[in-house]
């Protein structure tokens, strides 16, 4: 089941040379886990509820031990403070929902357990 790493960063108007660099050198730590960019800022969003004041990252990993190594290898963690010295921000690694995920199948069983008790 594939599983995501989800940042919500705020990044300042000018870009330290340090980012740029974390974003030139973080695509070779995410090769040996499987890992690849589905949402990187999003130059073009629609904010349709709430608010969203950050730049969004998604990054999809094929399990989540995958993404959770990458999180934890000496790779990443050397090249995580390049970005986190000049920017702050969220992030999460989160499982995804299996093949043929059904949202309706998951409201009947939440619907049982609450009747139940």
């Amino acid at each position: 089941m594939s599983a995501y790493a989800i940042g919500n960063l705020f990044p300042p108007a000018r870009l330290d040379d340090e980012v740029l660099t974390y974003m030139e050198r973080i695509q070779s730590t995410l090769d040996p886990y499987g890992g690849r960019f589905l949402v990187h800022g999003a130059a073009e969003r629609h904010v349709v509820e709430g608010e969203w004041p950050g730049s969004l990252v998604v990054i999809a990993f094929p399990t989540m031990r995958a993404a959770r190594d990458w999180y934890a290898s000496a790779d990443y963690q050397a090249l995580l403070p390049l970005r986190t010295r000049h920017m702050s921000g969220d992030a999460l690694l989160v499982d995804g929902v299996p093949e043929g995920y059904d949202a309706a199948a998951t409201a009947a069983q939440l619907r049982g357990a609450q009747a139940a008790g």
